[in-house]
């Protein structure tokens, strides 16, 4: 949701100002607009900013075409995420057209609708993946677990024989099931913090997106599902060693 919510509040709206109106004007306005409960951000572009951005999107010489070169006074505003769709845009829109200042409204909400759609297709593809990839990491580390346990079921079948209790044989294997779990789980980490900072170093608003806490919880998450699934996969294939026919230990 915060990788959406910061596409969604870096989408500018533009509203352009009538030619009359001064700067005086255009400020008042400003602060009006940004006293409304769904703006996140508004920046008043003078006439002297609007010429300059103007002059380096045409150039110099295309510029020296025209004789007059007045730009009107504008605003250049964000939403909060939650406003950034459709209807809310109309009725930001229509709401900014009310006053008597305001030429035209640049919402663009075709490019917002598409924004929206790309991202929920977007989150349902890594959900999916995300599912996907835990079942593979699920089926890998069960079998590597049954291979690890059952090399050693002579081990346990003799741990019965002298009288051991199911708990006191599953203790030693769940503990180091735990110890390879949580190294697991650190060198995960290691590796996707280490992609993390090379990618902050071509990308350095990447933690306007990513937030320290939710890195954080991602981390924790990641030694939690390590950590359970090396010891669920050690219970069952233990528990599957202690009730199996003795005579299927030779196969």
């Amino acid at each position: 949701r915060r990788v959406s919510d910061w596409f969604k509040e870096n989408m500018q709206m533009e509203v352009l100002l009538r030619e009359e109106v001064t700067e005086k004007q255009a400020e008042k306005f400003k602060t009006d607009v940004e006293a409304l409960p769904y703006i996140k951000t508004v920046s008043l572009i003078t006439r002297e900013q609007g010429i300059a951005e103007l002059r380096e999107m045409l150039g110099e010489d295309f510029m020296d075409v025209f004789e007059s070169t007045s730009v009107p006074l504008s605003l250049e505003l964000t939403l909060k995420a939650d406003y950034v769709n459709a209807d809310s845009l109309a009725m930001v829109s229509a709401r900014l057209k009310e006053s008597k200042l305001v030429d035209t409204v640049e919402s663009r909400i075709p490019l917002v609708d598409s924004i929206n759609s790309n991202l929920s297709k977007l989150s349902l593809i890594l959900g999916v993946l995300i599912l996907l990839l835990l079942f593979i990491s699920f089926v890998l580390i069960s079998n590597t677990m049954r291979l690890n346990i059952y090399a050693r079921r002579f081990t346990v079948n003799t741990m019965q024989l002298v009288g051991a209790s199911p708990s006191f044989i599953l203790r030693p294997f769940m503990r180091d099931a735990f110890v390879l779990g949580l190294i697991s789980s650190l060198m995960s980490m290691l590796v996707i913090a280490t992609a993390i900072f090379f990618a902050w170093k071509q990308f350095s608003r990447l933690f306007d997106i990513l937030s320290p806490a939710g890195l954080a919880i991602s981390g924790g998450i990641i030694i939690v599902v390590g950590v359970g699934i090396c010891l669920i996969s050690t219970y069952f294939v233990v528990m599957h060693l202690l009730y199996m026919d003795k005579d299927k230990l030779y196969y």
